[in-house]
């Protein structure tokens, strides 16, 4: 049994000193001294031989496993060193290589779009108010003469956050707030995030709004005219047209949708860009205004109809994708500010 013993030492050994890979190495241990290995076997058989070779065989036997795993470990530092220098060989960096641009944030083109809006109209006095995006029933609706079992309700798709609260389905809330806390001449815009249970190509549950309102003694529907035709110029071209038809809208009183003309190849591409009207006396009268003393006018536009306009943009859902393929491409757009 010494004899055999030693012979599958030697065996081991030397399998240990050919092997190739670390893997190889794994497994010749699994192969030698595994619960089914070649020692482990010889091992097993100690209980049959007698009490005089039965310590000399279990000591040589550990012996010789001893000295096989100080080959398996002598072997496997010898092949990690191989293996190291052949990875750093062949992964070596090409530092001669141009380096990699750091990515640069940038604005998002809703925001850009918003600020271009911004930009065009405080040139003729509008300035920036804002109002919370959880509204009251009775701001978002009643206050600007859209009243329960109105017509107007159903177009809208609500969300409702609880007993008389929604998510605000337009900014026209912020309009009525700065009626009830500010008196004329109230020159203001109101951008913002506005909800509605609509989701499409051309309409998202969430969306953007930006809506103008104008309130003084005297105010009439050519000023009204006269500040969409400055707007419509400077967002769109010099050589933009507009044209408005009569429409409803539940706080205004008259109604107009608002078309753009587009210079194209071969002519003028007319797009529906947004509401306006004058204000309904009904919300002067709500926010406590004598009665015929002040007009206005108000109007309303989706940013993100604006945004697909100017960038050439088809559907709006690649807005809220978060495809940094797809925003990277706005970064230098009106300087990337």
């Amino acid at each position: 049994m010494l004899k055999q013993l030693e012979a599958l030492g030697q065996e081991a050994i030397e399998a240990a000193k050919r092997a190739g890979a670390t893997a190889e190495l794994q497994e010749l241990r699994v192969q030698y001294l595994g619960k089914k290995g070649k020692f482990s076997e010889i091992l097993k058989s100690l209980g049959k031989m007698s009490a005089e070779e039965r310590p000399k065989v279990g000591a040589s036997a550990n012996e010789w496993k001893r000295k096989f795993e100080e080959a398996l470990q002598a072997r496997g530092d010898t092949l990690e060193r191989v293996e190291l220098e052949g990875r750093l060989q062949s992964e070596k960096i090409d530092v001669t290589l141009p380096g990699r641009r750091a990515y640069r944030g940038a604005l998002h083109p809703i925001t850009l779009a918003a600020r271009e809006m911004v930009r065009v109209l405080s040139k003729v006095g509008f300035e920036v108010a804002l109002g919370p995006e959880v509204e009251t029933d009775y701001l978002c609706f009643e206050s600007v003469n859209i009243p329960e079992h109105h017509p107007a309700r159903d177009m809208q798709d609500t969300f409702y956050a609880g007993p008389g609260v929604v998510l605000r389905t337009h900014t026209t809330p912020v309009q009525m707030r700065t009626l009830l806390e500010q008196d004329p001449p109230i020159r203001i815009l109101a951008p913002g995030a506005v909800y509605r249970s609509d989701y499409d190509a051309t309409h998202s549950p969430m969306f953007h709004q930006i809506e103008g309102m104008w309130v003084d003694r005297g105010v009439r529907m050519s000023d009204l005219i006269g500040t969409l035709d400055h707007f419509s110029k400077g967002l769109f071209g010099s050589e933009t047209q507009i044209r408005v038809r009569p429409s409803y809208f539940p706080f205004v009183e008259p109604g107009i949708e608002v078309d753009v003309g587009l210079k194209v190849p071969g002519g003028v591409r007319w797009l529906e860009i947004m509401g306006a009207g004058m204000v309904h006396p009904k919300l002067f009268e709500e926010a406590g205004y004598p009665a015929g003393e002040y007009t206005g006018f108000a109007f309303g536009i989706g940013i993100e109809r604006v945004a697909m306009i100017l960038y050439g943009v088809q559907d709006l859902r690649l807005f809220f994708q978060n495809d940094v393929r797809f925003l990277n491409q706005f970064d230098s757009i009106w300087g990337g500010v």
